[in-house]
């Protein structure tokens, strides 16, 4: 939509197509144009949906309801409909070669050439503990036993494991991301804490903090929390030690309180942010909240908060193009480094460290120097007296590690069909190596490694672009908020009474996303702490290269250049380069010139550093190197 918009600005640099038109009502052609091209990426990306049929149904009836053809697919390449259609092939034609792999559906390759290969047999979800776990530090893919009829004479048991979604990510091409090392991560934070080693002691507290976390579930503990944002928020990067704002900066009033049972706020949070797999994702979710900001009243668009004053349609493109850039480098740093550390899921080491025993009291039953500690009210040792009659571990066996946790969904689905509800059941005292998180049945935990939060990472990434596209960190009017009504919750019933959430900032809602994960037991602290430092990297980059874009600016960008003397007669050069500029390398045999084409043919960059080997048998040969936004010699 951007490119498609630029064509029609003076200044604007397109990121894929760069032609440019002059038209009396460039309103109605940028109008047909973004629709073209909009409509046939659409389609070119939707055709691997679930729903493909009913996504491509209702994309053809929009662009029957704005009075254009979907059909057409030849234009004068002046015209709108020709710059939409050429507009959507730029883009199709970048990314089909942007390592995604979008042309064979997604899918990573073999692991024989080179594609992620689970490095242990997965768990099944109903089974106890953790059988076949032979490395708790690496991510244990999970299978779902499903009971589904079959006619009159029995049931069906249908397994279907967990693939790593995502897992060719490591080498996706990012938006402004740099690095030396293909086989690396973009950005690297450094490894996630690890059983055994310098780091067990940090793994161990994350494991309690994900059990403590699960044990404040339900409202029925009665501990009341302030959630405004002047209690909460307001965080340093990468921590929770905030105390809230002192005051609303619009309105020059303190935040007014907002008690809610903790029960309640964290399972809303949990939910709230939870964007799995049948709703719009963590970045979708994102561009939800950047609409709702662009919507609401009084709202001033103006970039940086600063003149001029911008239409809604030059507002909308540029802000998806910084927010969604942001949010695709998110996915690469975040995936590259799912990929390269492999890390482990609360599930997998709640189980496998209860199933040692506990590390507390070497004289007591079950004492392992690595197993859980134990904290009474929260992780237990049961005892032949504890689980009798009216006793607090009844009903479980003696000498076992309990925790205090959510115990299971209220409905329980099956993705072949039929779902049953039951009443909820709360926290309660289970037997740790049952341990299960706050999800669905169904889902459990996502199909990828934990290590870093991409719910942290996405969502930082987006709180920078909205914080320096809008001028302020602050959400219009002081405060972001999103209700959800009593008995609203999927998971459970609930919550106990209507919730509000808050945010003055948009690094306040970031925060509260990766938290609920926490609450959620998809990830440890760890994870969503290093996942809000990678994302506020990368929406400041993505934000920096896409004013750029904004401004024209872009093919001005200054080139550094290194020549390396590879052998008699060879030369290799390197120079800082854009993805999608082209290069044009000349020669000449003196300083001053003249220079000459021809060494090598223009070539369009696709990384950060280029690379090209000469071969000259002058005395003494200058090179020099110069862009454009096209392939034509400037």
């Amino acid at each position: 939509m951007y490119d498609a918009w630029a064509v029609y600005d003076p200044v604007a640099t397109g990121f894929a197509y760069r032609g440019k038109q002059v038209v009396k009502d460039a309103t109605e052609a940028r109008r047909v144009a973004i629709s073209y091209a909009a409509y046939h990426v659409l389609v070119d990306r939707f055709k691997f949906a679930l729903n493909a049929t009913e996504t491509l149904t209702g994309l053809r009836q929009r662009m029957l309801s704005l009075g254009l053809d979907p059909e057409r697919v030849v234009a004068p390449p002046d015209s709108p409909e020709g710059v939409g259609l050429a507009t959507a092939a730029a883009i199709t034609n970048w990314f089909l070669q942007d390592g995604s792999r979008q042309a064979e559906g997604y899918e990573d390759l073999p692991a024989r050439e080179g594609g992620y290969q689970s490095f242990q047999p997965a768990l099944d979800t109903g089974a106890f503990g953790v059988p076949g776990l032979l490395d708790v530090n690496r991510w244990q893919p999970l299978v779902f036993t499903m009971v589904t009829p079959a006619g009159q004479n029995g049931s069906v048991v249908t397994y279907r494991t967990q693939p790593f979604l995502g897992s060719q990510w490591l080498g996706v091409r990012p938006f402004t991301l740099m690095r030396t090392d293909i086989h690396r991560p973009w950005i690297d934070p450094g490894p996630p804490p690890r059983f055994g080693g310098t780091t067990d002691a940090e793994f161990h507290s994350n494991v309690v903090a994900v059990i403590r976390a699960g044990s404040q579930l339900s409202p029925d503990d009665g501990v009341v929390i302030d959630i405004s944002p002047g209690a909460v928020g307001n965080n340093p990067l990468g921590e929770n030690s905030g105390s809230g704002h002192p005051i609303n900066p619009v309105t020059g009033q303190p935040y007014a309180p907002n008690p809610v049972l903790r029960g309640d706020f964290a399972r809303v949070l949990a939910e709230f942010w939870a964007d799995g797999p049948n709703s719009e994702t963590p970045p979708g979710h994102w561009n939800v909240l950047a609409n709702q900001v662009s919507d609401s009243p009084g709202f001033t668009k103006r970039i940086g908060g600063k003149d001029p004053l911008l239409d809604d349609l030059e507002w909308d493109v540029k802000l998806y193009f910084a927010l969604n850039a942001a949010l695709h480098d998110a996915a690469c740093a975040a995936w590259s480094l799912k990929r390269y550390y492999d890390g482990w899921r609360p599930l997998a080491a709640i189980r496998y460290t209860a199933s040692l025993g506990q590390n507390s009291e070497p004289t007591l039953p079950r004492y392992h120097p690595s197993g859980l500690p134990l904290i009474p009210g929260l992780i237990e040792l049961t005892t032949p007296e504890s689980i009798g009659t009216g006793k607090p571990h009844e009903g479980l066996s003696s000498n076992v590690i309990v925790v205090r946790s959510w115990i299971g969904p209220k409905r329980i689905c099956s993705p072949f069909g039929g779902c049953f509800d039951q009443p909820s059941r709360g926290v309660q005292w289970v037997d740790a190596q049952e341990w299960i998180p706050y999800q669905r049945n169904t889902f459990v935990t996502p199909a990828f490694p934990g290590y870093i939060s991409g719910h942290s990472t996405f969502s930082r990434a987006a709180a920078e672009v909205l914080a320096e596209f809008t001028g302020s960190r602050f959400f219009p009017g002081g405060l972001g908020t999103h209700t959800v009504q009593a008995g609203d919750l999927g998971f459970e019933s609930g919550p106990s009474a209507p919730v509000q959430l808050q945010w003055a900032t948009y690094e306040d809602a970031a925060d509260q996303a990766g938290l609920s994960r926490i609450w959620g037991g998809i990830h440890p602290p760890a994870d969503d702490v290093a996942g809000r430092r990678v994302g506020f990297q990368c929406g400041h980059s993505a934000w920096d290269l896409a004013l750029r874009y904004f401004d024209g600016s872009l093919a001005s960008t200054p080139i550094s250049i290194r020549c390396d003397r590879a052998a008699p007669g060879q030369a290799v050069v390197r120079f800082e380069s854009v993805r999608g500029l082209y290069y044009h390398i000349e020669s000449a045999s003196r300083v001053d010139g003249p220079y000459m084409p021809g060494l090598v043919p223009p070539f369009q960059a696709t990384d950060t550093v280029s690379s090209v080997n000469l071969e000259t048998q002058a005395p003494e040969e200058w090179v020099r190197i110069r862009s454009s936004l096209t392939p034509q010699i400037p």
